[in-house]
This record gives C-alpha cells, structure tokens and sequence, in this order.
C-alpha cells in the first residue's frame, strides 16, 4: 500500500487501518481468534492500529500488546481515552486528573513504552480544553505520547482547541477521527475542511455505517442483542431515519452491481476518495472480512460513479441523526435551552427611578 502522510505530523501511514474494536470481548474473540487477524494486517501492509481503553474494557489492549510483540516498531499505534472505565466518578473525561492515570493504564496493557498518537475519544463539556491540552502537552514532552487528536469533535471545538494551543503554547489536535460514510456525510460539511485548514490528518471510522453498507440489514432487524440493542436508534427498521437508510441502500446496491463491484468495496473506496480523508478505518472480527476489507484496497471510482453516488445521497447529508454518535449538551438537556423560571424570579424588574 501506498503511504500517504498523516496531517502535517511527519508521520506515514496506510490508507487502511486496522480498527481493533471487535478484536476481544466486544467481538466475542480471544486472542487466539484475534492474532491472525492483525498479523494478517500488518503482512498485507498495514502500518496503522486503531485501538481505544473502553474495548472490551482493556482486555482489546491486551490482545493488541500481545499480538505486536517483536513487531511494535513498524506499527503506528494509536490509543485513546475518555469513556469510562470503572465505577468511579472520575475514571472518564478528559481531565488531567483521568488522562495522567489513564495513559499509564493503556501502556501497561499495550506492553509499549509509548503511544504514536493519542486520541480525546470525545469532547468533554465538563472540562477546560486548556486543562486537556496542558497534560497531552506534558505527555509528549516526556515522550509517552508521540503527537495528539481528537476523535468525533465537532468542527466548532477542533477550532477552540487550536485556538488555544495558539494562546497558552500547548501542543496541538493533529489528527481527527470522524465518522464518514455514504449513509453519513456530515463531516464533509465543516469538519474535514476545517481539519484541512489546519493541517490535520482524518482517519474515518464507519466507512460501512455500522454494517448498513454490508446489505445486511435489508431484511429483518434483531434488535435484542448486540450493538443493534445497545444503539437501537441506528438500526430500528421504524424509524424515518433508517427508512431513508433503506431505500439508500437499495439504490446503493443496485449500483454496485452494475459497475462490478461489491456494495462493501465501493463504500470503502468513497471513504477514501475524498482528498482530506488519510485513512479509513476498518473493523473486521475475523481473517475472512479482513480479506474482503482489504481487497478494497485496489478499488478507485471514477467521477461518474461519484457523481451517481452524490445522486442518492447528496454532499453533507446525514440519513439518521442518530449516526452522528455525537450530541452537544445544549441537545440532550432540555433545561440548556429553556429558560428557568426559577432564574427569571431571581432578577428583580427595575420599578419607576424614585431618584
């Protein structure tokens, strides 16, 4: 695979990555399922491993540490942090308090004394972002952490947070990791051009919105197990937004064939298409999908094909909210946008000037 370069950090990476999600508990594999999966990776030319704290609370970090053995250098590890991962009301977040702690706990079980890139898994609205840049900057300059991103931020606090690494000389966000597929086009809108703005590497996870572009959820939905229950709102066949997803997929399909290829290997090649998109993510659980995902590789569209592709889902769209994967406060806490009467009695309507 051709490498191409990862933002303005100076790092090269592939145009896949390995996603790790559904290499432990998550996925129901063991080690012995999972090894393959990513020694096959790192054979076929992958340079590039995506992996996170909260899988399968830690045990997915185990499994990645094991498996890179006798082979860390040639990967480009990345970690990230930010759900929870106890009972503690301060095991989550993007304090310094939790990042410190942490950091610590994923180079334990990654078996590395350092991590290339470490990602902010979401925005904090709980915590000052001068607060989180401070202790990433402490953390690259002790050499635990090679550069720093974010992962699902909105365009809007992308642009804070280099605000203020500007201001307070803190290292800055060089990567983002937004969700991008056909069925959720919304980072086209102001995240990827903001990321090219400044100089930022993108890798998209969800290039197949969550299984959507398999076709597999064109019959029936079992929505009593799995991620299907766990995000219902992404997959319930009754909502408007998956209808849309639906009728999408079916036009979809109907244009893979024509064109001669797989509906999985044209939603990859869009993903990676895109000039601001690095690299995509992928999230095989087993060797045979990561076959098929990588045989993705080699697929190019040409303009037609896009343009037939921006015909059923149009630049910007988003088919279901829900795939998102993140709401601001202000959207999930209705009291953030009324106005309390509590607060209105509070301030006292001036009367007539007796002076």
């Amino acid at each position: 695979m051709r490498l191409r370069p990862l933002g303005n950090t100076g790092i090269r990476v592939s145009p896949l990555c390995l996603g790790t999600m559904m290499l432990g508990p998550w996925g129901g594999t063991s080690y012995e399922d999972a090894a393959p999966v990513i020694h096959r990776a790192l054979d076929a030319g992958v340079n590039f491993v995506d992996t996170a704290d909260v899988y399968g609370g830690g045990a997915t970090e185990e499994i990645v540490g094991r498996a890179l053995k006798g082979r860390r250098d040639e990967v480009v590890l990345v970690g990230k942090v930010h759900f929870p991962m106890g009972e503690d009301a301060n095991m989550w977040g993007n304090s310094r308090r939790w990042i410190t702690r942490a950091v610590e706990d994923s180079l334990r079980r990654l078996g590395t004394d350092y991590l290339d890139l470490y990602m902010l898994h979401r925005p904090d609205p709980h915590t000052d972002i001068d607060e989180t840049l401070g202790v990433l900057s402490d953390l690259v300059r002790v050499g635990k952490v090679r550069t720093v991103g974010s992962s699902t931020f909105p365009a809007e606090q992308i642009v804070e947070a280099h605000w203020a690494s500007e201001r307070r000389g803190h290292v800055r966000l060089r990567t983002e990791q937004p969700p991008y597929s056909i069925l959720n086009r919304s980072a086209e809108v102001s995240v990827l051009p903001t990321c090219a703005r400044y100089g930022m590497g993108t890798m998209v996870w969800s290039p197949l919105s969550e299984g959507w572009l398999t076709g597999r959820f064109q019959g029936e939905v079992d929505l009593s197990r799995g991620r299907q229950a766990a995000h219902r709102p992404n997959f319930d066949p009754a909502l408007p937004g998956n209808v849309r997803k639906r009728e999408a997929v079916a036009e979809l399909l109907k244009l893979a064939e024509g064109s001669g290829l797989s509906l999985v290997h044209m939603a990859i090649a869009f993903a990676a298409s895109h000039p601001q998109v690095t690299s995509v993510i992928l999230g095989p659980r087993t060797p045979e999908q990561l076959e098929d995902l990588i045989a993705a590789a080699g697929t190019t569209l040409d303009d037609d094909l896009l343009d037939r592709i921006d015909e059923i889902v149009p630049p910007g769209t988003i088919l279901n909210p829900a795939d998102s994967h993140y709401r601001p406060p202000s959207l999930r806490d209705p009291r953030l946008r009324r106005r309390s009467h509590h607060l209105e009695q509070l301030v006292e309507t001036p009367g007539p000037s007796t002076s």
